[in-house]
């Protein structure tokens, strides 16, 4: 029994020991590091290149604040639909305390695009009065585990959030200009489109990798977001990063894939909520 128990922790001091050179390999050389896994067509977290980690949708984490305002002079029927994510220190070594950091103020201008471009809320709904008084809907979220890939995992929390969200019966009194809200009446929003994105990195110009993480995202060449809307239609196509690489093939193939994926996996994402 002395034997068989020295032989169990002389093995796994051994693995320790090696899983401690691959750890300190990794943060060396993380570009060869990660090469010598796609060499084997296989990722560091054990997926393979086209595999999607899984989704749960939690919207306490997603908050939408709404306040009235004056619409713009140009667009008296229209309210405002402003996007926010917070990338705080706590949820990764990568981000510092203080003001937000570019890569979130970039996040939350992609953000807005695609919220506003595919009308997840028609912005002409959140008109109270003609040229006299709107909505602002604050959606605001705060990433708590920072592991890539934060632009698809928001927009599903963001547009969750929107679907739950109740705002109280608004009246304009022209007699008095002030706008009063109801404390018995709530009514949900109007829901245009429900979209959904698929983001996939790059990598030395050949390898396609689905689902990022946060290892993988400073290793790509350029990074692209596929956002498909409730019906399976293709809603818009972004890219972050360099040019475009391997041209049109690669666009095709992330749209492609990303249809697939809607189809088999993400096409319900939403009914639960």
């Amino acid at each position: 029994m002395a034997a068989a128990s020295t032989s169990t922790s002389a093995s796994a001091d051994s693995a320790e020991q090696d899983a401690l050179k691959a750890l300190t390999f990794q943060r060396l050389h993380p570009k060869t590091y990660l090469e010598r896994f796609l060499s084997e067509n296989v990722r560091p977290d054990g997926r393979d290149l086209d595999e999607w980690r899984n989704v749960s949708v939690n919207v306490v984490v997603c908050g939408v604040k709404a306040e009235v305002a004056e619409p713009e002079l140009d667009r008296p029927e229209e309210g405002f639909l402003v996007p926010n994510l917070d990338l705080p220190a706590i949820c990764s070594p990568k981000f510092k305390p203080g003001p937000p950091s570019d890569e979130a103020q970039v996040l939350s201008d992609r953000l807005n695009e695609v919220l506003v471009a595919s009308g997840v809320v028609p912005t002409t709904s959140l008109c109270i009065e003609p040229g006299k008084a709107v909505w602002v809907l604050y959606v605001d979220a705060t990433c708590i585990n920072y592991d890539g890939n934060a632009f698809d995992a928001t927009l599903l929390a963001m547009v969750a959030a929107l679907r739950n969200t109740r705002l109280p019966k608004a009246t304009y009194y022209e007699d008095t200009k002030r706008t009063i809200c109801s404390r018995k009446v709530m009514e949900p929003l109007q829901i245009g489109r429900l979209p959904t994105s698929f983001s996939y990195g790059i990598f030395d110009g050949t390898h396609l990798l689905a689902d990022p993480t946060s290892f993988e995202e400073p290793l790509l060449d350029t990074t692209i977001s596929v956002v498909i809307d409730e019906n399976g239609g293709l809603t818009s196509v972004m890219q972050l990063g360099l040019g475009l690489v391997g041209g049109a093939d690669v666009l095709d193939k992330c749209i492609g894939a990303a249809e697939e994926c809607w189809k088999t996996s993400r096409k319900n994402v939403y009914e639960a909520l």
